[in-house]
């Protein structure tokens, strides 16, 4: 059997620390997180940089310190956001290409916020938007990780496909159970739809939010795909009980993919298996 890639959310563009005091905003502490959840097995660190005051920001400067923070540490595999957050505009989003990732996020398609702060607002990628995206990431060497919230989002996958604007093997993640409207739920079901949709030669991943988190994860790693867990996708380890780290996340999905006896891939082996160029 293939090896499971483990991809750490440390932080997200909505929940602050006044939902889990332990959630890292500034550069050290998402370093911080970043080398503590590699050291207990996690190959990708997915990152959203956050201004002085906690706010969700597309600043170059701060991803570029982010990673300056953490590749002296260690050879995680660094993928920054390009959905970044509910304040920040197109050009905001794709600034953190600057900062030069192995991977960035590209979603791929619109939906409406329903909850949080920012409920009520439109989170807008037109076909023209992500073609954008897609040509800065080709031109720079950047593997999109495709995010995926409906199935009606893979139409888009297979149009970067057809106009040469995505390399194979191409990498999706399915992210499941976002309360937004349009994203589907953290449902068995809806995941093997999902998947019955997949271009050829594709790589997966899967992400789910809350308390589904580590039931979806788990059916994907079944399922041969990949997993991503992190304080970006639930503040809570357990019911009632919030995250103490990001690494903890990590450590457990460990613990559970061994004890179906797969293999956990290190940085330089996610790079083989999804063909990355190797940065720093």
């Amino acid at each position: 059997m293939k090896k499971v890639i483990i991809t750490v959310a440390t932080t997200g563009g909505v929940q602050r620390k006044s939902a889990n005091p332990n959630l890292p905003e500034q550069p050290d502490e998402i370093a911080k997180a970043a080398y503590e959840s590699f050291n207990e097995g996690a190959a990708i660190v997915h990152v959203h940089a956050r201004d002085k005051n906690g706010a969700p920001s597309g600043d170059s400067e701060i991803y570029r310190q982010i990673a300056d923070l953490i590749r002296p540490k260690c050879n995680i595999i660094i993928n920054f956001t390009t959905g970044g957050g509910g304040n920040l505009n197109i050009e905001e989003r794709i600034s953190c290409l600057d900062a030069n990732p192995e991977i960035a996020s590209l979603n791929m398609g619109s939906l409406v916020r329903t909850i949080g702060p920012y409920a009520g607002t439109l989170f807008i990628n037109t076909s023209d938007d992500i073609e954008r995206f897609a040509k800065e990431m080709i031109v720079r060497d950047i593997k999109p990780e495709m995010e995926i919230y409906h199935h009606g989002m893979l139409r888009e996958v297979y149009n970067l496909i057809n106009k040469k604007l995505v390399n194979k093997p191409y990498y999706i993640n399915f992210v499941l159970g976002m309360a937004y409207q349009g994203a589907v739920e953290a449902r068995a079901q809806n995941l093997f739809s999902l998947l019955q949709l997949l271009p050829p030669e594709s790589i997966f991943t899967v992400c789910a939010m809350g308390r589904a988190q580590f039931p979806m994860t788990t059916l994907s790693m079944i399922l041969g795909g990949n997993a991503r867990v992190g304080m970006e996708d639930n503040v809570y380890y357990q019911k009632g009980t919030l995250a103490e780290s990001n690494a903890q996340f990590v450590a457990k999905l460990v613990r559970i993919a061994r004890e179906m006896g797969l293999d956990i891939a290190t940085p330089d082996e996610a790079r083989k298996i999804l063909e990355l160029k190797r940065r720093g």
